[in-house]
């Protein structure tokens, strides 16, 4: 193999470190979709909606 066909080779071979990034990314996008979360269903329409569905629930007859 040539110089620049084993360090192309030793390149793709090395995952030091991989498990790190990884993991820190999976806890930002966690992070990301958690606060995507609260901003939703802490929104006016969502505890509007809820508070609706609820009081319709509970004024039904049978």
């Amino acid at each position: 193999m040539t110089s620049t066909t084993n360090r192309l080779h030793r390149l793709f071979r090395d995952d030091a470190g991989m498990s790190t990034v990884e993991y820190a990314i999976g806890v930002v996008a966690a992070a990301a979709f958690a606060a995507i979360l609260y901003g939703v269903l802490s929104g006016e329409s969502v505890v509007t909606a809820l508070t609706g569905l609820v009081q319709r629930a509970l004024s039904t007859t049978f």
